[in-house]
């Protein structure tokens, strides 16, 4: 029997111990581990106490179990739902229970939902909405995966793709009647104007500001300097808890701490780094280049020096040393001094320096006590700023992957083509029309995706 063709079951909530674990069961085979373990079927849809026995009669839990005839159901097969008692021993029982069914076997991670794409119950878009909204971890991220749950892309690219099917018929019917005098002509300039209103509608989706994209991963903060100027304190300030080593040696932070933050329901990573020095410890050595490579790789990096030194006193030549023009640094640099409750004079006004926003340059310089918490609000404040100038405007945002923005200048630039080609022939511009049509197939998942699903569906988490 073809793997598709078992009978798949899985742990669908978290992790035992817990009050209630959900198992559910998929596939043409659950009607019968239904009746094997609890007797007959319930009414459809309709929540029914049963006590479940293993197959040797032996009594397993006191359970509620659902029953989804398909193809009405989240996979569009034969679904049961097993609501049990969360202990380790209990949904042991209960799966070994279902896996003595002939044909049927424990599900792999994103199974259920590559069922439910197969079986044309949502479109790749939609899966992908459902991957994000499973590993959301701010508000934002949560409603931007459920507008693409609810369909919003995958909905737009249904219709652009049955409007450009409908523009590549006229373009046809005007080849094959080609010896008819003036009807090639006429059938074009209807083609023509739905094109350019397609390409348009693309084109503005496409130029929309915003890193909705970016707001799957979050906005990555390195926080870097020299050893020993407070990084590991304004660290743990930030994160309001101690998650780094608070030491007065300098060294003692050897490889890079991460921590994440939801600030104002943006999702950002704070890096603690190793204090970027000459050394001629190993182990400090690698910890200074790891330093290095992941500043280098923020889009924000926090450069800690005490209040009253300069920059380049912060970190003397040949290490990278920001504002020095060598910078690597994909992102932007705040300078923040540190230690100002020690009377130190920070230099600067309290107030926040904020250049231009968007992906360019965003200076800004503070001055903190990492240790008693001055400035720290003012600090966390402009981070909210720099992530809402970062992220851009994301409500509403149709694109929220990298494959999607591809798939879809992909369609953008056929219809360009299409357009400067149907003068010349109508045969070019009708192969340029399947081409934007194909590619917003690849978007729906409905052609040749064969090689994105399982990258794809392999991030899910067993049971869904």
């Amino acid at each position: 029997m073809h793997p598709r063709d078992q009978t798949i079951f899985a742990l669908s909530s978290g992790r035992a111990p817990s009050a209630i674990a959900v198992v559910r069961v998929s596939g043409s085979q659950a009607s019968l581990v239904l009746t094997r373990l609890a007797g007959r079927l319930p009414a459809p849809r309709q929540a029914s106490r049963r006590l479940l026995r293993d197959g040797a009669g032996q009594p397993i839990d006191d359970a509620i179990v659902l029953w989804f005839p398909g193809p009405g159901s989240a996979t569009g097969e034969d679904i049961v739902e097993f609501h049990v008692h969360g202990g380790r021993a209990v949904l042991a029982a209960l799966l070994a229970a279902i896996s003595d069914i002939p044909n049927t076997r424990a599900a792999e991670p994103g199974e259920f939902t590559r069922r439910a794409f197969e079986n044309g119950k949502l479109d790749l878009t939609e899966a992908e909405g459902l991957d994000d909204l499973i590993h959301a971890d701010t508000d934002r991220q949560r409603r931007q995966a459920l507008r693409q749950l609810q369909g919003l892309l995958g909905d737009r690219a249904r219709d652009w793709r049955e409007r450009i099917i409908g523009a590549s018929a006229l373009i046809e019917a005007g080849i094959d009647f080609s010896d008819e005098g003036d009807v090639p002509a006429e059938l074009r300039a209807p083609a023509v104007k739905a094109i350019k209103t397609l390409h348009d509608e693309i084109a503005k989706v496409l130029a929309a500001q915003g890193h909705s994209e970016r707001l799957r991963d979050g906005l990555v903060v390195a926080i870097a300097g020299e050893p020993n100027v407070g990084k590991s304190t304004l660290m743990n300030q930030l994160a309001r808890r101690e998650v780094a080593i608070v030491s007065p040696y300098a060294g003692t932070t050897r490889d890079v701490i991460e921590v994440q933050l939801d600030l104002d329901g943006y999702p950002v990573t704070v890096i603690d780094t190793a204090g970027i020095r000459e050394t001629d410890d190993p182990v400090e050595q690698e910890g200074v280049r790891r330093a290095r490579a992941r500043a280098e790789d923020a889009d924000l990096v926090l450069w800690l020096v005490e209040g009253g030194r300069s920059v380049e006193q912060g970190a003397g030549p040949p290490l990278w040393t920001p504002g020095d023009g060598n910078d690597r640094s994909r992102g932007s640099v705040w300078i923040v001094r540190n230690k100002i409750d020690l009377g130190i004079d920070p230099g600067i006004d309290l107030g926040i320096a904020l250049g231009r926003a968007g992906g360019a340059e965003l200076a800004g310089e503070f001055g903190i006590s990492a240790s008693r918490g001055d400035g720290i609000p003012e600090l966390i404040d402009a981070l909210v700023k720099f992530a809402a100038n970062f992220f851009g405007t994301t409500e509403g945002a149709l694109v929220t992957r990298a494959r999607q923005r591809d798939l879809l200048r992909q369609a953008s630039d056929s219809l360009r083509r299409s357009l400067e080609l149907v003068e010349e022939g109508e045969e070019l511009a009708a192969e340029e029309l399947r081409a934007a049509a194909y590619a917003l197939g690849r978007l729906l998942g409905r052609v040749d995706v064969e090689d994105v699903l399982g990258a794809i569906f392999q991030k899910f988490c067993i049971g869904k």
